[in-house]
């Protein structure tokens, strides 16, 4: 809508991405304050409640009747404060909507099926979920290749030139790349806010190589390369103020879990942000905590196999952590301190090359 009325009428401030980015944040963040209430009323009516794992601290007994599913709420605003404000012959805008909307759905059935069985393990089957990430994943990744045409060659952090053309192998490493960081983002929220500021984190700072990727000079002179994926900047601010509204409510003690339909959709859209902005390695140090929360249930069930032992007291790590009886706020807080940090070193090293 406001870019075309930058068409229709001339009228130049809406031509520009960083206006209708701060344009979109605002917009999405107010839907986010204004609906969210009305959608935890809603739940806690017809018990959309969170069902507990029964493997979890005793501790998040206490939360089973906090209503889930707030990623429903917060998506659907991204995607109205986008379609408010885009321009969508930029077709890697499409893609980003595609991203959203795919595995949004995927989690909406997860948790859905969770809460109508009140059991927290029985939503979707592992086998079920992950061939359903693969389908949304295939389907982004063909996107890319056959509509846009995308470039396959890949880059690594501080060197100027690609390393390689990965050719048709890109889309296998697209996929993994979607699906890896849903997943990764799905671990890690487990409490109030734990994902949420992370996610914030993540998306200011592909906010920022996303921009100078889709703008000519700047990126020439960074020595990035340059797609027209600018106008992706956009969606992304879109979801940080949705997630900003968000955390007005999710914050310790939370009033509402964004469950699967967020956290599933957060990841996968963080994947192809590093994908479309050519950041694959560097979405490591970008979701630091993402990768850190994902290593620690790889090394507990990986050690339990093979030692029968286990390294941590309980997985993901921030588990661990509530098993050393670390109050839920400090280990939330230091979490986000990390995720801060962890981003800062992320964006200094867009200049070291």
């Amino acid at each position: 809508m406001l870019y075309w009325l930058y068409e229709t009428f001339n009228i130049n401030l809406l031509g520009y991405i960083t206006i209708r980015a701060g344009v979109s944040f605002f917009l999405a963040l107010f839907f986010v304050l204004y609906f969210m209430p009305k959608f935890i009323r809603w739940a806690q009516k017809t018990s959309s409640t969170q069902p507990i794992n029964g493997w979890a601290p005793e501790r998040h007994q206490a939360k089973a009747s906090t209503p889930t599913m707030g990623g429903i709420v917060f998506i659907s605003a991204t995607v109205l404060a986008s379609v408010l404000t885009i321009d969508f012959a930029n077709l890697y805008t499409i893609g980003a909507l595609l991203t959203l909307i795919l595995f949004s759905l995927i989690g909406f059935q997860d948790d859905y099926a969770k809460i109508k069985k009140n059991e927290n393990l029985a939503g979707l089957k592992a086998r079920t979920k992950l061939l359903l990430q693969i389908i949304s994943a295939l389907v982004i990744a063909c996107f890319l290749c056959l509509f846009v045409n995308f470039n396959t060659e890949l880059y690594i952090p501080f060197i100027k030139t690609p390393v390689m053309d990965m050719g048709s192998y890109s889309i296998v490493l697209w996929i993994i790349v979607i699906i890896a960081a849903s997943n990764a983002v799905n671990l890690t929220d487990g409490l109030d806010g734990l994902a949420t500021v992370p996610s914030i984190t993540a998306l200011s700072s592909f906010s920022i190589i996303i921009y100078i990727t889709g703008h000519a000079k700047i990126s020439e002179y960074l020595l990035l390369p340059n797609f027209q994926v600018g106008e992706v900047t956009i969606i992304s601010t879109a979801l940080m103020g949705a997630l900003t509204g968000f955390l007005w409510h999710n914050c310790h003690p939370a009033e509402v879990f964004m469950g699967d339909s967020g956290s599933l959709t957060i990841g996968a859209f963080l994947g192809y942000l590093a994908i479309i902005s050519k950041s694959e390695i560097l979405l490591l140090l970008i979701g630091s905590i993402f990768v850190i929360e994902t290593l620690s249930v790889i090394l507990q069930v990986g050690s339990y196999k093979l030692r029968k032992k286990r390294v941590f007291l309980m997985a993901p790590i921030h588990h661990h952590f509530e098993m050393k009886n670390w109050a839920e706020n400090k280990i939330i807080v230091r979490f986000w301190i990390i995720s801060v940090l962890s981003n800062l070193i992320a964006l200094i090293t867009l200049k070291i090359r």
